[in-house]
């Protein structure tokens, strides 16, 4: 997109006199907005999805837990997977615990989980590449504790290497309706940053393609995929698919506007 009209005054501040919506659930959106704020931005909330229970309530989730043994694997996707996974009960001992980037593993361990891997790509196909071999003496089963609608990716490619793999709804990402003050002010913003392919679709149901605003900030390839299947042209997407990548990624982005101080 073109630089917005708005100045950015001064290297510190890149993002300054930005308008720019997120879209994570109200509860959850403190860590991007507050990384936002800090270079500058004005941060509009438009939360669009909500995390509730799955549809079982999580028997499915508890029963899973059950079955993990010495050796066995449990893998967390998001830090709601994690904290759901800690309230289901606590784990036996020697199941290894597999974390999808930073943000998930610290709430792993905020909640009483002990990580032992992160990959060093915060997506499913980094995870797949990180994830070791089934040991023929060791544990065989694969627990993924993750949204009731989610990828096929990782379950599909740790099966077709040997895991059996029970993929479990930890949670739902539901709708959340936007007020009309809230449509109205991210057709007015000018730049959105999705941090998930959930994000993406709900935002487009809400005010449609034409109304999302022009800069788009995407965490990584999955959630840029379905910006584009929605319509949307990513402006820029993160290198390290975390919260803080994809702030890097949008600060990067305008640093290299004309005008700003740190170009040329």
């Amino acid at each position: 997109m073109s630089p917005p009209s708005r100045p950015r005054p001064h290297a510190s501040k890149p993002l300054a006199g930005l308008r720019i919506v997120i879209c994570r659930p109200r509860e959850q959106a403190k860590p991007l907005a507050d990384a936002l704020a800090a270079a500058g931005a004005a941060v509009v909330s438009a939360p669009v999805i909500a995390i509730t229970d799955p549809a079982d309530g999580g028997a499915a989730l508890r029963d899973a837990v059950a079955r993990l043994g010495a050796g066995d694997w449990l893998v967390v996707t998001s830090p709601n997977g994690a904290a759901r996974v800690a309230a289901a009960g606590p784990l036996p001992d020697g199941v290894n615990v597999a974390a999808i980037g930073p943000g998930t593993a610290d709430r792993a361990i905020a909640a009483g989980l002990t990580v032992r891997m992160v990959p060093d790509r915060s997506i499913a196909e980094g995870l797949v590449e990180a994830f070791p071999t089934p040991d023929p003496d060791s544990g065989r089963l694969v627990v993924l504790a993750r949204a009731a609608v989610a990828r096929s990716v990782l379950p599909d490619e740790l099966r077709a290497a040997g895991w059996e793999v029970l993929d479990v709804a930890a949670y739902r990402n539901v709708a959340a309706p936007l007020s009309g003050q809230q449509r109205q002010a991210v057709a007015a913003s000018d730049g959105v940053v999705f941090t998930s392919s959930s994000t993406v679709k709900r935002l487009v149901a809400e005010v449609g393609a034409g109304a999302v605003p022009p800069l788009v900030a995407s965490i990584g390839p999955a959630t840029s995929a379905t910006a584009v299947e929605h319509g949307l042209e990513v402006t820029v997407e993160a290198t390290e698919h975390t919260i803080d990548g994809v702030v890097a990624a949008l600060v990067g982005h305008a640093r290299s506007w004309p005008g700003s101080d740190s170009a040329g």
